[in-house]
């Protein structure tokens, strides 16, 4: 909360014409930003002027700011329709995603492939990251984008809700529905991998 008062009150201090402040919201938050940008941009100069660019949005924005969400939480909302706006533009499709999805039996394949240093289990172990990526890039835009804040920004299913504009019931949904998505796609490289590296045993 501390953090959030800090920022409501660089804010206020930016709407009553104190540029030095937004400088201070910039230093703070432009790492997180170019990360968050990064996951949709490959190229890390196209990456760095997007995330410029949501920054000098925010800035002509923020008379309009009424403090009804956290300021970064409406910071990432801006960056993140200035990166998918940038996408449509260049017509490309956001790019990897290195999810750790907290999942039993992902846990304990894993765990089996890093004892079994072939070269048949490190193939398999750059299929899942292949799969786990094709299967995010198929999501719907909606689900996609519950996912990668939950599991790759760490927003909270409050903040998401206030980045996406719609309910903490829905966040929750979209991101179970992303999961078992993905799970699916999972489970056939799992069993037909590790079946895989079982007979070499």
């Amino acid at each position: 909360m501390r953090a959030e008062a800090g920022d409501i009150a660089l804010v206020r201090r930016v709407q009553n014409g104190d540029k030095a402040a937004f400088d201070a919201l910039v230093l703070k938050y432009q790492h997180k930003v170019l990360k968050l940008v990064q996951r949709y941009v490959r190229n890390p100069a196209e990456a760095e002027d997007i995330a410029q660019e949501a920054f000098i949005k925010a800035y002509r924005a923020l008379p309009a700011f009424r403090g009804e969400s956290a300021f970064y939480t409406w910071l990432y909302r801006i960056a993140i329709n200035t990166a998918k706006n940038a996408l449509v533009a260049s017509r490309r499709r956001p790019v990897s995603y290195d999810l750790d999805l907290q999942d039993g039996s992902q846990v304990q394949a894993q765990a089996r492939l890093a004892d079994a240093e072939t070269p048949e289990a490190l193939a398999l172990t750059d299929e899942i990251r292949r799969t786990v990526n094709e299967a995010i890039e198929a999501l719907p835009d909606d689900l996609r984008l519950a996912i990668v804040l939950r599991e790759l920004e760490g927003l909270s299913y409050e903040d998401i809700a206030r980045t996406m504009e719609c309910p903490v019931g829905t966040v929750r949904s979209r991101i179970f529905r992303a999961r078992e998505a993905i799970d699916r796609s999972l489970r056939e490289v799992f069993d037909g991998g590790l079946g895989r590296i079982g007979d070499l045993e």
